[in-house]
């Protein structure tokens, strides 16, 4: 069970520090917003002058009110704000909202005065959200604490930034997107974002959760409480593209980057992962209607080869899978189409629209009712025949209606929701009640495809020319997504098949912290993964010539011979394979003292590299997710091929074969050319292993096994490597 936030979001009552008439300052802001429903609860405001504002007499003291306030907003200048969180907590405050900035974004001081508010506020049983927020609003409760008013719907907006809440907020009203919620986070001294996502999670109004954050504070947290939100939580993040600023030791290392990591997590959590605003309103747009499903399966239908082939694409780039209908499904589709069409997929009417409208809804009913479709993309004219003004209804934007980003049309016949004012001809479904053959035609058509998607429910996205003709006006009012651009339509199809009847991730617990590792020299390391069960050939370490020779009696050649204490062994020289014999051994020996001085060498016996495949698995630890783990492609052209995949540490074996096999290069590990499949479950089995270990080892910054060979009769560990903290 979360913390109780309830004084937060529905306080007995309210007040205002450093309310204000001066337009210019945000205790003006707010006060007003503050004052939108006076009848839901007591609303003070508060200047230390007193006097009125906005109209009301104005206390000079949180104390000069006579009465308990639950829940208080400081918007004060910085010197003042702890004098006033002392007197909102003598009132008897539940809750504080901290508007003032000048704490930890200014600096080592500002922290220090942070952490001392906080600490009074939670010694007291009260919340702080802030400071340096820009407020909260609770559409649900009639609380408006922020300057800008949030259209009422049912997307909670947990933000670190106030512009990119306003601008989320214009580009979700041409969907019809509305806020359940809205949360600035400011300086997270107290209430966090894990907070909050956990108790929107258990708010009945909110449906899903838009995440702006720069900082996660315990990013792992974030990902468990997302995890279970058990609703969408859809995350536009800030700084994915800067580097650990900790020199890396290792391939591991050296390849792990922010942007990796919070996609990894975001993977395993079930997190919608964006990259802009628009894409962040298109993902909503597509969570809050229609149903969804695991399946990737993607069916595009289209009235126009050029529109079926770049949607294709788009589909495909965006993780979907178009692949070709199989004969009973075209067959169907012959029987409702025209011997022109085409019922491959892309499954293309081929003019077929502009003689027979209703094609369009036969046609995506039996795309529905085929089992080997998981989803359909329809795109292109659909929405010409019943257009309005006969042009590109919703412009060339991002939204169904156009948006903030130059699409859509905003001349003043607009109608508020940002779809085009039809005039009193419409009907009350938006549909025309008047118009060509054509036009009514195309708006039956768009009833009936609705009555098949509540007959057949799977992902059904729209993409047309004209998104805001009565006809795809249809299509929304059903549930159905309508984009104007063709990759917003993949990119929502996308979002609606990722987690669906797959059901709530489960991200793996961290094991209990093991005794430290204190020889991380690489026999230390080898012997550490040797008792959690990973394979190692038979080795040695020696230092001179006479224990080189006892080696060579304790195992069977051919050898390999390292030279410990080199980060890249084989770029250095350090590296001996396949010496037949004791002789071989001595002679490369001698080699590389001479070469490279190294003062220890380790004597191994050489694996058997017939059939098999290098692979790399690896642990980096993250000062926000903690472990988090690499897979991929090993050997000494591991950094060059980048051919990895990334995961929160522990891995269970069957996550680490889900990776393995999404690989680029997965094919080698079918066989390839004649060479047999290798056995991807040891590697997996491995994988679990290693990454465990690491998880448990706190104090470990990298551990890597590279290359981990696999070959047909199981994985054996070639290499390895730790880096502590």
């Amino acid at each position: 069970m979360g913390r109780d936030l309830t004084a937060l979001f529905d306080p007995g009552s309210v007040a205002v520090v450093g309310a204000s008439d001066d337009p210019a300052k945000y205790g003006h802001a707010v006060a007003s917003q503050a004052l939108r429903a006076p009848g839901r609860r007591p609303v003070h405001l508060v200047n230390r002058r007193g006097g009125t504002v906005l109209g009301r007499t104005a206390a000079p003291s949180l104390a000069a009110i006579g009465e308990p306030v639950e829940l208080v907003v400081i918007s004060v200048p910085g010197a003042g704000f702890e004098a006033a969180v002392d007197d909102a907590l003598a009132c008897g405050a539940r809750a504080i909202v901290g508007i003032t900035a000048g704490f930890a974004e200014a600096g080592p001081e500002g922290l220090v005065r942070q952490r001392a508010v906080a600490a009074r506020v939670r010694a007291a049983g009260a919340v702080l959200v802030g400071p340096n927020c820009l407020g909260i609003a609770d559409n649900t409760t009639e609380l408006y604490l922020a300057s800008d008013r949030f259209a009422p719907g049912g997307i909670a907006l947990l933000s670190q930034s106030g512009n990119l809440a306003l601008e989320l907020q214009l580009r979700a009203a041409p969907h019809g997107l509305g806020f359940s919620r809205f949360v600035s986070l400011g300086n997270q001294a107290d209430v966090t974002l894990v907070d909050l996502v956990e108790d929107c999670a258990r708010h009945e109004a909110t449906a899903a959760i838009a995440v702006y954050a720069e900082d996660f504070g315990d990013g792992r947290a974030f990902a468990r409480a997302a995890a279970a939100a058990g609703k969408p939580v859809v995350l536009l993040s800030a700084g994915r593209g800067a580097a650990s600023a900790r020199s890396a030791q290792s391939h591991t290392g050296a390849l792990t980057t922010s942007a990796d990591v919070v996609a990894a997590a975001c993977r395993d959590a079930g997190v919608e992962l964006v990259h802009t605003p628009r894409e962040m309103t298109v993902v909503l747009a597509a969570l809050s209607t229609g149903p969804r499903t695991s399946g990737r399966r993607t069916a595009v239908f289209t009235d126009g080869g050029g529109h079926g082939a770049i949607a294709a694409d788009a589909a495909e780039d965006a993780g979907l899978d178009v692949p070709e209908l199989g004969e009973r499904a075209q067959a169907r589709l012959r029987a409702v189409l025209w011997e022109q069409s085409a019922v491959g997929n892309p499954v293309d009417l081929a003019g077929m629209g502009e003689q027979n409208p209703h094609s369009y809804a036969d046609t995506v009913a039996e795309l529905l009712a085929a089992d080997e479709v998981d989803a359909v993309l329809m795109t292109g004219y659909f929405g010409g025949y019943a257009a309005s003004d006969g042009g590109l209804g919703g412009g060339l934007g991002g939204g169904a209606a156009g948006g903030p980003d130059g699409g859509g049309d905003d001349r003043p016949h607009d109608s508020p929701d940002g779809g085009a004012d039809d005039g009193p001809h419409d009907g009350p479904d938006g549909g025309q009640d008047g118009g060509s053959a054509l036009a009514q035609g195309e708006q039956r058509a768009a009833r009936a495809i609705a009555a098949h998607l509540a007959a057949a429910p799977k992902p059904l996205v729209a993409q047309s020319m004209y998104p805001r003709s009565p006809s795809c006006r249809i299509l929304a009012a059903a549930g159905v997504p309508v984009f104007a651009a063709t990759e917003d339509a993949a990119r929502a199809l996308a979002a609606m098949t990722a987690r669906g009847a797959a059901g709530a991730p489960a991200l793996p617990a961290l094991p209990e912290p093991a005794e430290p590792l204190r020889d991380t020299g690489y026999h230390g390391v080898r012997a550490l993964l040797d008792s959690a069960g990973v394979p190692f050939p038979p080795a040695r370490e020696i230092t001179d010539e006479a224990g080189l020779l006892a080696a060579a009696r304790e195992f069977e050649g051919p050898y390999v011979l390292k030279a410990l204490h080199l980060l890249h062994k084989s770029d250095a020289g350090g590296v001996a394979l396949r010496l037949a014999d004791a002789d071989a051994l001595l002679a490369a020996h001698r080699d590389m003292r001479a070469r490279l001085g190294a003062p220890s060498y380790s004597v191994e016996a050489m694996a058997d590299l017939t059939d098999g495949v290098e692979l790399i698995v690896g642990v980096n630890r993250d000062p926000r997710f903690g472990p988090v783990a690499m897979v991929g492609l090993g050997g000494v052209l591991t950094e060059t091929l980048r051919d990895v995949a990334f995961a929160l540490a522990p891995v269970p074996a069957r996550r680490a074969e889900q990776l393995l096999r999404g690989l680029r290069t997965a094919a080698l590990l079918g066989g390839v050319r004649g060479r047999p499949a290798v056995d991807v479950a040891a590697a997996a089995a491995v994988i679990e292993r290693v990454t465990t270990l690491a998880a448990a080892h706190p104090e470990i910054a990298e551990l890597e096994v590279n290359p981990l060979l696999v070959r047909p009769d199981g994985a054996v560990a070639l290499d390895a490597r730790a880096v502590l903290l």
